[in-house]
């Protein structure tokens, strides 16, 4: 039987459909409303440490949620296969903006603004110019690597990127922290990578570009930078740029270019190299990449994100910007110095961008449980591998990022009072695992936390001071969520 025979809708029915679509949230669906406001407050009243988050800003926020949501688009500027699409000078400008911010020659450097994000890029790129099983040689998780830059363990495949192609990752020296060119340049002659990627995500010294495009050269290989976690540090000028010595360059558009989540794929354009004879070989990257985003591994474009990402483009052009940008660096170096004073061990020494990497070896005490206790005070950080690590499910280190309270207009000053809410925490962690059996498991070491009286008292009154310190800091974005 048909469902739509006879069928017919009451005016008293549609006019609460259309009052459905009118509703603002907190009146539609109060449930979500009230965990997004629980979020807001967490995000307001609490010290976001993460190296890969920010706070973007409001006009980032509405181009996000615009109508721009509502159109669906396949195709590039140009070669739309859907109607309606008159407003596809949008993903021009952005794209127009994005080399911009770079200081880009469009003759030479072409750009792809559809990534959903940057895990996808950069697979688009293995995609586009490694054929399959080809092989590809990143910095290791460990070490301060990403996942997607071909991550494995001894007994499984982890990233896709391992699944897919075959990796060798190359190490930090496990003494210094830095790495370990030379090993690397030794090992990709015998393994001889398609593929070399200039990246990391918890590595706080600049990269040696230079050397990187050196072992490129001697290996015929590509060279990729995955600037993800420095694009905007890199933007304001205030880092080497990877754009100088790079074939591809990948990047998110959320962590310190503090625009929406998505990504971006730049690509030379132009002539590779010249032989002996005057023989020009040309870049062919373009049409790779582009096949590869789309269709190859996505459909259409989120065209609200790509609004999102050329507004924050715009600003990433800014002397605002700039400032803001030196800032990070400036705090960056005070967490690192504050907790120094403080006796602790900072993985390299120190830092040449935007985060740092604790090493809790000397404590006595590893990430994971220091991370738990920090969360606990109002403090976010991650748990991280430090070099020399043996076990990767106890690492030893806590990452932290200056960007995100940066942006809350924290400075240099505020920076030390951090360092000491973070020692006060660490302090609490080693008070709790003198209470239990040194061999004790981490679900353990969490119930001390969560059910010892002694202990929550003195949680209670570091998140108060943490929570009061924070709140006198303005919030960006939107002013209810």
């Amino acid at each position: 039987m048909s469902l739509t025979k006879g069928y017919s809708v009451s005016k008293e029915t549609w006019d609460s459909h259309n009052q459905m679509m009118l509703d603002p949230l907190s009146v539609n669906d109060s449930e979500v409303f009230s965990i997004i406001k629980k979020e807001k407050h967490r995000q307001t009243y609490g010290l976001e440490l993460i190296a890969a988050e920010n706070y973007t800003s409001r006009a980032v926020l509405e181009a996000l949620g615009s109508c721009m949501h509502n159109k669906y688009t396949k195709g590039y500027p140009g070669e739309k296969y859907y109607g309606g699409t008159d407003f596809y000078e949008l993903e021009k400008l952005c794209q127009k903006r994005s080399l911009e911010t770079y200081g880009l020659d469009s003759e030479k450097w072409g750009v792809n603004v559809q990534p959903y994000s940057g895990s996808p890029a950069n697979f688009a790129v293995y995609t586009a110019v490694v054929e399959p099983h080809g092989r590809i040689m990143g910095l290791d998780l460990p070490d301060g690597g990403h996942m997607t830059h071909g991550f494995m363990t001894e007994k499984k495949k982890i990233s896709a990127t391992s699944i897919f192609f075959e990796s060798m990752p190359y190490k930090v020296n496990p003494d210094t922290g830095y790495i370990d060119y030379d090993r690397l340049q030794e090992n990709a002659k015998l393994f001889h990578p398609r593929l070399i990627i200039a990246g990391t995500s918890c590595y706080s010294r600049n990269l040696d570009y230079e050397r990187l495009r050196l072992i490129a050269n001697e290996n015929g290989a590509y060279l990729m930078g995955d600037m993800a976690h420095i694009g905007g540090l890199v933007a304001a000028g205030v880092v080497p740029s990877p754009f100088e010595y790079c074939d591809i360059i990948t990047t998110t558009t959320h962590k310190t270019l503090r625009g929406c989540r998505a990504g971006l794929i730049f690509f030379r354009k132009g002539v590779r190299s010249v032989d002996a004879k005057g023989k020009e070989t040309l870049y062919n990257l373009e049409s790779l990449i582009n096949l590869a985003v789309f269709n190859g591994l996505q459909g259409g474009p989120h065209n609200h994100a790509i609004a999102g990402i050329a507004v924050a483009l715009k600003q990433a052009m800014s002397p605002e910007f700039k400032a803001y940008q030196v800032q990070v660096l400036v705090n960056c170096k005070s967490l690192s110095s504050g907790l120094i004073d403080h006796g602790y061990k900072i993985v390299t020494g120190g830092s040449d961008n935007h985060l740092i990497l604790l090493d809790l070896r000397t404590k006595g005490t590893d990430g994971g449980r220091a991370e738990n206790v920090l969360e606990a005070c109002a403090i976010s950080c991650n748990e991280k591998t430090c070099p020399g690590d043996t076990n990767a499910l106890r690492p030893s280190g806590l990452r932290f990022g200056s960007p995100a309270l940066t942006s809350r207009g924290l400075m240099q000053e505020d920076f030390k009072k951090v360092a000491d809410f973070i020692h006060r925490g660490i302090e609490l962690t080693l008070e709790i695992q003198g209470s239990l059996d040194p061999e004790a498991p981490l679900k353990e070491f969490i119930t001390a936390l969560w059910q010892g009286e002694k202990f929550q008292q003195r949680v209670s009154e570091i998140k108060a001071e943490v929570e009061a310190f924070a709140g006198k800091f303005p919030m960006p974005g939107l002013p209810e969520l």
